[in-house]
């Protein structure tokens, strides 16, 4: 029997060193491997990456997060808006090497351990990125005397980021008003009983026939969004929440793209003509009451001159409605070209509210 155990310890030897061999290699690879979350977010590797050659010499800008986790191309800043001289990239083990780091405001607000936990290296600026109004904002004091740059639709942002905006043409364009056969529609997807929108709405449907589309109204395909719209002379932009300069896609591509003239609830009309000709919009604040409003709607729809006049102003003016991600964050990089001086602001939160 010892014998027999004996013959054995050879194999026993061999088998250890096997093991000891493949655990080794394993363990290699585990250090180099990218893991991901449930959220897609790639926990890097420790070591930092060398630069590449289409990185070296051009400015490094890490998205910390995909916002909302939608991706979008990384690389084509020069081809869409003659930007140039940046790296963007989403892949967390460039933090080290990044001269800036983008943090969508609504994907690290929960915690502060959704952000970077090793130290900031030197002169790295932290850029705070937000389309969301201040209503729908939480925890802002999370960013408190952690942000450098602020990016946001408000026009006092140090990047301006807005849903839209119209440009000037350089010779007076012939615009055609999509045919007409209805009158009001809205589009609305969060239906909150007690928000003024919904309120102002229940009101005016008692005056006015207003057609609603949307969860839990009537169904809309997403590709025929603006060719239904563009069959009302009237569309409702109203607003989740009502702040200086929050001006959303409600107005600028739901109405403006689709040929409509468009009836706004949101800021006040003051900051509305900011952004757009006067003219080219009816706000809720022009009438005392809801059927005051609806009789003018009323009268607009029995008088084809005077309804035309909302539609003069694009004679002279492009509007630019339909912006993406791609087109914020180019916009990072554009200013990290222009701006080298280095700041700190004390509290996002008493600056956005």
């Amino acid at each position: 029997m010892e014998s027999k155990i004996l013959s054995q310890l050879p194999s026993t030897r061999h088998i250890f060193f096997i093991f000891l061999i493949q655990f080794m290699i394993g363990f290699c690879i585990f250090s180099y491997v990218r893991i991901y979350d449930d959220t897609s977010i790639v926990i890097c590797p420790a070591t930092t990456p060398e630069l590449s050659d289409e990185a070296k010499n051009k400015v490094v800008i890490l998205l910390w997060t995909w916002p909302f986790g939608g991706h979008f191309d990384l690389d084509n800043c020069e081809e869409l808006y003659g930007i140039s001289g940046c790296y963007l990239t989403a892949n967390r083990s460039w933090y080290g090497q990044a001269d800036a780091v983008v943090f969508h405001h609504r994907d690290v607000c929960n915690s502060i351990k959704q952000l970077p936990q090793d130290p900031r290296p030197p002169n790295q600026r932290w850029f705070w990125f937000n389309l969301e109004s201040p209503s729908h904002s939480p925890r802002l004091g999370l960013m408190d005397n952690l942000i450098n740059i602020t990016m946001s639709y408000r026009r006092d942002s140090d990047i301006f980021t807005p849903y839209g905006w119209v440009e000037t043409v350089k010779e007076p364009q012939n615009f055609t008003i999509p045919p007409k056969s209805k009158l009001v529609s809205w589009v609305v997807s969060n239906w909150n009983p007690s928000s003024k929108r919904v309120q102002y709405f229940q009101e005016l449907q008692k005056h006015i026939t207003v057609d609603v589309f949307g969860r839990g109204h009537i169904p809309l395909v997403r590709d025929k969004k603006y060719s239904t719209i563009s069959q009302y002379k009237f569309y409702l932009s109203f607003e989740n929440s009502q702040h200086e300069d929050y001006i959303t896609e409600k107005l600028w591509s739901n109405a403006l793209l689709s040929g409509t003239v468009p009836i706004v609830l949101g800021t006040t009309r003051e900051n509305y003509e900011r952004f757009l000709p006067a003219e080219a919009f009816i706000h809720v604040d022009d009438f005392p009451t809801v059927k005051e409003m609806a009789d003018y709607l009323k009268l607009l729809d029995s008088n084809d001159e005077k309804y035309q006049q909302y539609f003069e102003w694009r004679r002279w003016l492009r509007v630019v409605g339909e912006t993406n991600w791609s087109t914020h964050y180019c916009k990072a990089c554009r200013y990290m070209a222009q701006n080298q001086n280095y700041k700190t602001i004390r509290s996002v939160a008493k600056w956005y509210k």
